[in-house]
């Protein structure tokens, strides 16, 4: 097999007591998790130092958020102006928390002014992106991390544990399912993710997340990926095929909402402070609607993905489930492992209709569905034995505990790290290609070899060929 994973790369423990230094490019919501850990219990082993936004409204609420810690806030910059301020206030790493397709052009002037790197997934949106950062990370030596938080999950370990030692033989074929709610799944249409300019799409946008899992536990590449899919449930035109006709405006103080698919900014204090109160600076719109017109993203996909091992993938994600969780079956030569999660039985509403929207993020705020209980179960068997179940180590936090331990090592560093939790840019690009592949097949029609994508230095990267040759 072609591994996936780059032990040199990724997080490193400090070499020195002083804090690293960092800053922060996006303060939207996820930039919250950053925040809190560089100035909370990270705090001893990093120190954020600047900060900018497209949308200053967003760093006043944070600023408000560090005076109250106290803290003192961080010097801002202009967005445009991230070399020079990495240079300026000699920044050892950027953290970088902007919508997806800014990405290349963030981390880029990151490494070439001297620091590193820290993406959110994922890690850009296009093979030209792919290419910019490969020779950037390539030319200047510096580091990207991909902070992919799903491989820390303990039940996602678990089942990389169980591949790893070779109990179920080696992996002939994978099926994945992933279901994202009508409270979770319907939040990528509001946003500016509904764009495929700007996320690429799901396939890009959040598949990256599953896909880096199945490089990650197959310690595998992709070779060749054929798509089909649409927009089947949001946008207007499915909506009108449900006699779904022209929807009123977003709530005001006095109107309702207009249904369970709307968020309401205004009981959403986050959301409100951050989003709602700052439209005034940039026009942006939090809260669209998921049934308007112009919506350029799937929201049902399937794949099937050919590994350069021989192993080939069924993958699927729908964005209107009434319940969130996965599912995993790996096949191999000896027997067959299957892990199970649900995140959330159902969507429902409190007494103010407020729905969790991630549940995956804030499981705690999350309630058990009597027949849909929130769980998580490994199966394990081999072929002519009984099954067996395997214990999952319980941890707290977003993510299925992966969160927690992501900023560890992000902050503090791995340490060991046998199984390669530590992603770097070349786990980026490997989860990432997927997504490409998929959106061009999607609109041809046809198998894409992802050695037809143009990844410049990355293509290296993906040296397996897809069974059988062929497009």
């Amino acid at each position: 097999m072609t591994s996936a994973h780059h032990p040199n790369e990724g997080t490193e423990v400090p070499s020195s007591s002083t804090p690293l230094r960092y800053a922060l490019v996006g303060t939207g919501s996820r930039a919250q998790m950053y925040i809190d850990a560089i100035t909370g219990v990270h705090s001893p082993v990093a120190e954020l130092v600047a900060w900018c936004d497209t949308n200053p409204g967003r760093l006043d609420v944070y600023e408000e958020h560090l005076r109250r810690a106290p803290a003192v806030p961080p010097v801002r910059f202009a967005p445009d102006a991230v070399a020079d301020a990495v240079r300026r206030h000699s920044i050892d790493r950027v953290i970088v928390t902007t919508p997806d397709f800014t990405h290349a052009d963030v981390v880029v002037a990151a490494l070439e002014a001297g620091a590193d790197a820290v993406v959110e997934k994922p890690l850009t949106t296009s093979a030209e992106g792919v290419r910019r950062i490969a020779e950037a990370a390539e030319r200047t030596g510096r580091k990207v991390t991909v902070t992919f938080n799903y491989r820390y999950s303990p039940r996602n370990t678990a089942l990389k544990q169980i591949i790893a030692s070779g109990e179920i033989g080696e992996v002939t074929s994978v099926h994945f399912e992933w279901l994202l709610d009508t409270a979770h799944g319907a939040d990528y249409f509001r946003r500016w993710h509904r764009d495929k300019a700007n996320s690429g799409g799901l396939l890009v946008h959040k598949s990256s997340h599953h896909f880096d899992l199945v490089n990650w536990w197959l310690a595998d590449t992709p070779a060749r990926v054929f798509a089909s899919g649409g927009l089947r449930f949001y946008g207007a035109r499915a909506a009108a095929s449900r006699g779904l006709g022209p929807r009123p405006e977003r709530g005001t103080t006095d109107s309702p909402l207009r249904d369970a698919f709307s968020l309401d900014l205004r009981h959403e204090p986050q959301y409100k402070a951050l989003y709602l109160d700052q439209e005034h600076h940039d026009g942006y719109r939090r809260d669209q609607d998921v049934f308007d017109p112009g919506i350029t993203i799937e929201d049902n996909m399937s794949l099937v993905v050919d590994y350069a091992s021989g192993a080939s993938m069924a993958y699927s994600l729908n964005a209107h489930a009434p319940w969130e969780g996965y599912t995993v079956g790996i096949n191999g030569t000896k027997g067959r492992a299957e892990l199970t999660v649900v995140e959330r039985g159902s969507v429902t509403t409190d007494a103010d209709g407020r729905v969790i929207i991630d549940p995956s993020a804030r499981p705690d705020l999350v309630a058990d569905d009597k027949e849909r209980p929130v769980s998580e179960r490994l199966v394990v068997q081999r072929h002519f034995e009984p099954a067996r179940e395997v214990a999952i180590p319980q941890a707290d936090g977003g993510h299925g505990g992966g969160d927690a331990v992501l900023l560890h090592d992000l902050f503090v560093g791995a340490g060991e790290d046998p199984l390669g939790h530590a992603a770097s840019w070349r786990d980026g690009v490997t989860s990432v290609v997927v997504g490409l592949a998929a959106n061009r097949s999607l609109a041809s029609g046809a198998a894409v070899r992802v050695d037809q994508l143009d990844l410049g230095a990355a293509a290296s990267l993906l040296t397996g060929t897809a069974p059988g040759g062929g497009a």
